[in-house]
């Protein structure tokens, strides 16, 4: 069994800490869109039990998410809105659903892999997102389900404070439980299962059922998120099914590094948090999204959790005096690179937008200056687009030195120590 380290620990519990504190620090409104990262958090966990653990990617995990949120609000509607369960145990009522649902859409789906089993994920998925506009009884139409958080146990789960730390709770809890379901067994085997299941199946496993039972997990936590998404909106509708949601928990999950197992989590609390800041600022934050996902697969194929880890590692053999400037120039690099994207990208999106060209016609033709960044852009005037030339090319020119310094400085630590390893070889050879 593998056991966190006194480090791990210390910043584990720095970290829960941090977040108790946050609605302390917080406005309303960044305490409810911290309830948004921290449900993303769990359903890109209980993604990456099926995808990073399992070696099953996904392409419809939303639908055992959107069963979780539509059996919490029944259960929050039930007795005459009373409540099957009280409040803070309803997303029972969401996993109870996700496990059941993920057993018999497992059964049929790990028949198969590779392709294969994504696309039939992908068409339950599908299918069931056709279907429940359709379902009134279950899904409400395309007006969906409203509801009620009632109060329990002497709290009113009336503020987003309460709803808050009721989330908080659940996902820690889940977390806790995905870290010692990987330590299980089964959990050995689904990392098994991922690496080479012919081989399990050779030395005797049914790898068709422990397909089935780790499918089924991952959709029970998703259905958990499902719930806790249901309780923060007190409602449910049927897009919740689409295929954009299944979607970014790929991308999440992914961008966070799914070899690790907080990877997916530090994914899409960035994304989620990316999204709520920048989607008021731009019309274009779905192509930024995008963008990150294609430079981190092509740069970055362990994901922000694995530059992390290689940053720490890399501290420890070349030390931080000597990583820290390259690191630094490499940040400086991605900036300016970022800086002349974003430009091109929304001069260009102004530049064609309808707005613009409804503007150009009344100004007789002509190309009036469009506003960016506080101030006023002439687009026909060759030192407009000069200004994100320089910032692109300065940032590849950055991002070349600092690479040309990190190869330099393995090349130094690795003629170091080749001396030294040559003579305890030679020590070490017998007479």
């Amino acid at each position: 069994m593998t056991h966190l380290s006194n480090t791990r620990k210390t910043l584990l519990l720095l970290g829960t800490g941090a977040l108790l504190a946050l609605p302390m620090v917080l406005s309303q409104s960044l305490v409810n869109a911290s309830i948004q990262m921290l449900i993303a958090v769990l359903f890109a966990a209980s993604f990456n039990l099926l995808s990073g653990q399992g070696g099953m990617l996904s392409f419809g995990h939303a639908a055992y998410f959107g069963i979780g949120s539509f059996a919490t609000v029944h259960a929050m509607n039930a007795f005459g809105g009373n409540g099957l369960l009280p409040t803070p145990l309803l997303p029972l009522a969401g996993g109870a659903m996700g496990l059941v649902a993920g057993l018999a859409a497992g059964w049929f789906a790990t028949k198969r892999t590779g392709v294969y089993f994504a696309m039939i994920t992908l068409a339950l998925a599908e299918l069931l997102h056709s279907l429940a506009p359709h379902l009134k009884g279950w899904f409400g139409g395309e007006a969906g389900l409203s509801t009620m958080r009632m109060p329990a146990w002497g709290l009113a789960f009336g503020d987003s404070n309460q709803v808050y730390y009721l989330t908080l709770f659940w996902v820690l809890l889940s977390l806790a439980l995905l870290y010692l379901f990987t330590l299980t067994p089964v959990g050995r085997l689904t990392l098994g299962l991922r690496e080479n299941a012919n081989r399990l199946r050779f030395l005797g496993y049914d790898t068709h059922r422990l397909g089935v039972l780790v499918f089924a997990v991952s959709a029970m936590f998703a259905g958990i998120a499902g719930a806790l998404q249901a309780l923060n909106m007190e409602a449910a509708n049927y897009v919740v099914f689409e295929s954009s949601a299944s979607a970014a928990v790929v991308l999440n999950s992914y961008i966070g590094g799914v070899k690790i197992f907080l990877g997916p989590a530090l994914g899409a609390a960035v994304m989620t948090f990316f999204g709520y800041a920048v989607s008021d600022l731009t019309r274009s934050w779905l192509l930024y999204q995008g963008i990150v996902f294609v430079l981190v697969m092509m740069f970055l194929p362990t994901g922000l959790a694995g530059l992390i880890k290689s940053f720490a590692t890399h501290s420890k053999t070349y030390g931080l005096r000597a990583l820290l400037p390259i690191a630094l120039a490499f940040v400086i690099g991605t900036l300016l690179l970022a800086g002349g994207t974003v430009f091109t990208v929304e001069m260009l999106q102004r530049f064609f937008s309808q707005d613009y060209r409804s503007m150009a016609a009344l100004n007789g033709g002509g190309w009036p200056a469009i506003a960016l960044f506080g101030r006023e852009w002439d687009p026909i005037s060759p030192l407009t687009w000069l200004a994100p030339a320089a910032l692109l090319v300065a940032g590849i020119a950055t991002a070349r030195l600092a690479n040309g310094r990190w190869l330099h400085l393995k090349d130094t630590t690795a003629a170091i120590d080749a001396p030294a390893t040559t003579a305890t070889n030679v020590r070490r050879k017998p007479a």
